[in-house]
């Protein structure tokens, strides 16, 4: 009886952990713009920028953060990066310079 009680307070304790793995979010460009002007994600999440259009983009960031450039990418095609860090990131298009967003990243 012991036994049964302390699995079924572990299963109860797990349960009421928030999930610790990292969530996957897409975000769409569609018409020489992103499908959200803001996400909030959390560190460790992963976002993937799908090229819905039928022309090229070219997705960075400059914030101190964590800055990146995922290069030219063509329509149907996916580049996804991971944020391991706190803050606010400024996203743009090095292509189409009115192409902006901005990813909220809580620790």
């Amino acid at each position: 009886m012991r036994i049964l009680f302390n699995t079924v307070l572990a299963a109860a304790a797990l349960l009421s952990l928030p999930s610790l793995a990292s969530q996957e979010h897409v975000v769409a460009q569609k018409g020489k713009a992103f499908a959200a002007q803001t996400l909030s994600i959390k560190v460790g999440d992963k976002v993937s920028f799908r090229n819905d259009d039928g022309f090229s983009h070219n997705i960075f960031s400059l914030t101190d953060a964590m800055p990146f450039d995922l290069g030219t990418y063509g329509a149907g095609q996916v580049k996804t990066v991971v944020f391991g860090k706190p803050g606010k990131f400024e996203i743009e298009c090095a292509i189409h310079p009115d192409m902006r967003m901005m990813i909220n990243v809580a620790p």
